[in-house]
């Protein structure tokens, strides 16, 4: 298993890596990159198709972990690899063609939910929770088909618009992405019993895009993920369901920038704007309006997401990790009032 591991994570680590300056070059030559100005305020022109590197890091590295000798149990496997796969594509193809032509709302939301519907098709479903309220392990609460649906949807759109949101800063979503599969990775392959060896590699695959990506996506940027923020999104989505829902998961690793999105939504609509605008009120833009350099936020971030994602590995009973959510919860709210109040201030 640790060839397994170390070939998964160097192809896509090494695809991403290789592809990353050639899709800077490539979104200047075509003209499909962001100029300076707008929300990120970066002081050049920046290519906006590194979301071609993530996502052939991401697939090939997928492709390749199926001809390795792994243990594999589940006969519903190669289903939801394909549900996967090609929800992932599409979303992709939907990232390039909006930096293209920059869609509205709507048809994004179309495709998105198409994504979503194809993997269902797939078997990439939430049917059930763990009960958290429950000493038995085995206990949980299982959801009529209509939810099964609502749940589902509600869950992958919200992680694409999640990280899409996230992708304000130089390297944010890529690295908090990356940082969210490593502890799928680890939970998969090493807490669970007994582990998914062949399902672990997935979320492998996707850390080591990534990371891959990573340096040439840190401040200050040479190369920006444009609408690759919905393939990292959909992905650690679909895989945060794939294998035995890891939901609490990922909510405690990327709880900062959830929350942040729920936040703004509900401030948003209480203003008469729509829920889907752009502006500099995320938490990240906040912090950097504050005076925090772009990378002291990044770090920052990066620092929650880890220090929560070790916490859902390390502490076992589903009631401590509910109250874990609820910890993260009141500090997110903490943040946002404090950020709030000096933004304010300094406009």
């Amino acid at each position: 298993m640790w060839l397994a591991y170390a070939v998964t994570f160097a192809v896509a680590f090494g695809i991403a890596f290789a592809l990353s300056p050639l899709c800077a070059r490539l979104g200047l030559r075509l003209g499909m990159a962001d100029h300076p100005g707008g929300r990120r305020r970066h002081g050049r022109v920046v290519s906006r198709l590194g979301g071609i590197a993530l996502y052939l890091g991401f697939v090939g590295a997928v492709l390749l972990s199926q001809t390795l000798n792994v243990p594999r149990f589940d006969v519903n496997e190669p289903r939801r690899l394909a549900g996967l796969l090609i929800g992932t594509t599409i979303v992709c193809v939907l990232g390039l063609v909006d930096d293209r032509y920059e869609l509205a709302p709507g048809p994004q939301y179309i495709v998105q939910a198409l994504a979503t519907a194809v993997g269902m098709v797939g078997l990439i479903f939430i049917e059930y929770v763990n009960n958290p309220f429950s000493s038995d392990p085995n206990s949980r609460l299982d959801f009529p088909w209509w939810l099964t649906i609502g749940v589902t949807f509600f869950w992958m759109m919200g992680m694409m618009q999640t990280v899409n949101w996230l992708d304000g800063l130089d390297g944010l979503a890529a690295g908090v992405t990356a940082i969210a599969a490593v502890v799928l990775f680890i939970h998969s392959g090493f807490r669970l019993n007994p582990p998914q060896e062949s399902v672990s590699l997935l979320p492998l695959a996707l850390a080591g895009a990534c990371l891959g990506f990573l340096p040439f996506n840190f401040a200050p940027a040479r190369v920006f993920m444009g609408g690759g923020a919905y393939t990292l999104g959909y992905a650690l989505g679909a895989l945060a369901i794939i294998g035995g829902a890891k939901v609490a998961t990922v909510l405690l690793v990327m709880g900062i920038p959830i929350l942040d999105v729920a936040f703004l939504i509900v401030w948003r609509r209480l203003k008469g704007r729509r829920a889907d605008m752009g502006d500099r009120h995320h938490l990240h833009f906040r912090l950097h309006d504050m005076g925090l350099s772009q990378r002291t936020v990044v770090l920052g971030y990066y620092a929650f997401s880890a220090a929560f994602g070790t916490l859902a590995l390390v502490v076992p009973p589903r009631q401590y990790k509910l109250l874990a959510l609820a910890v993260l919860g009141l500090v997110a709210l903490a943040i946002f009032a404090f950020t709030g109040r000096r933004t304010a201030t300094i406009q």
